[in-house]
């Protein structure tokens, strides 16, 4: 699927259609505000024009002008706004997504098992009906923020929200933390894969099913080296080592278009330069680096995570 530029202007969804014309009306309505007043500017600075009467310019363009183009913005967006889909969870797909420092956790639940799936950065939905995602935040306030299928909702400690989205195409839609939480806040992306319901049935399913087996010796090695190494004290492999979740659930890994939150393509040479210094590519993340893998070890270690889908 082809990435669609992150912009209001470029919707994709029934509330985004909504704010896109928000965007323009306002664009409009400030563009010939501007205008006018620069008319005025330019006319007042002519020599030979002459002063007019202030009490009726302080009526016409300071009173009655202002209240007639701001009532009528008010009654336009309020009633634009009442269109907007509810943000409830009824009779709609529900997806938990917590935010964290800085990366976003994603969990489903499987109709067919029961299994919560746990993923991260990427949020997978069907296209044509409406999803609810639960949100919340482990530590600081984040913000979620997917401009071409819907407004923002902040994400608060100890709270939990709610954002409705719905994508009327499929596509691949860039998101974004929208409150500022540290360090690396402008590199906390995650991306909303849309699809038809029936490839996210399948790629439900397939979410479900515990990691790939390490099938050849460098697989092996590498399935090795991410236990050696003590990575289960923080990542989930399910059949693997199911330890931990205070960093993002790797049984599925490959199958992710990113990794860091959207700061490196997904790949083997990404993912070995990721493992070997995370602090180089994102400063400040919690992940510490593995420098003292050996260089074999690291590239089986990547290997093998690649081969998770």
């Amino acid at each position: 699927m082809n990435g669609t530029l992150q912009s209001v202007l470029h919707p994709a969804g029934p509330d985004a259609v909504i704010i896109h014309q928000f965007a323009w009306v306002m664009f409009g309505a400030g563009a010939l505000i501007f205008v006018a007043v620069m008319a005025l500017l330019m006319l007042s600075m002519r020599r030979q024009a002459r002063p007019v009467r202030p009490a009726l310019w302080i009526a016409g363009a300071g009173v009655a002008f202002p209240v007639v183009l701001l009532t009528a913005l008010l009654t336009w967006s309020t009633w634009r706004s009442t269109q907007l889909v509810p943000q409830s969870s009824h009779k709609a797909l529900t997806i938990s997504v917590t935010a964290k420092m800085w990366w976003w956790e994603v969990r489903y639940h499987d109709p067919a098992s029961g299994r919560e799936i746990v993923s991260a950065n990427e949020i997978h939905i069907p296209t044509g009906k409406a999803v609810y995602l639960g949100l919340n935040a482990a530590d600081v306030i984040h913000s979620l923020w997917v401009p071409n299928l819907a407004g923002k909702r902040d994400m608060i400690p100890g709270r939990v929200t709610g954002l409705t989205l719905r994508a009327d195409k499929p596509g691949v839609y860039r998101g974004q933390c929208a409150e500022y939480c540290g360090e690396q806040h402008a590199r906390m992306a995650l991306h909303v894969v849309a699809k038809s319901p029936e490839e996210f049935d399948a790629w439900l399913a397939r979410q479900a099913a515990p990691a790939a087996p390490a099938s050849s010796p460098v697989l092996e090695r590498g399935r090795a080296a991410f236990l050696e190494q003590r990575c289960q004290a923080c990542h989930t492999i399910r059949g693997v080592a199911e330890y931990s979740r205070l960093g993002p659930d790797l049984t599925h890994v490959g199958s992710r278009m990113h990794i860091g939150a959207g700061v490196l393509r997904n790949h083997r040479g990404a993912l070995a330069g990721w493992i070997a210094d995370p602090q180089g590519i994102k400063p400040g993340v919690f992940m510490p680096g593995s420098q003292d893998l050996d260089g074999e070890s690291l590239r089986a270690l990547a290997t093998y995570l690649e081969h998770l889908k």
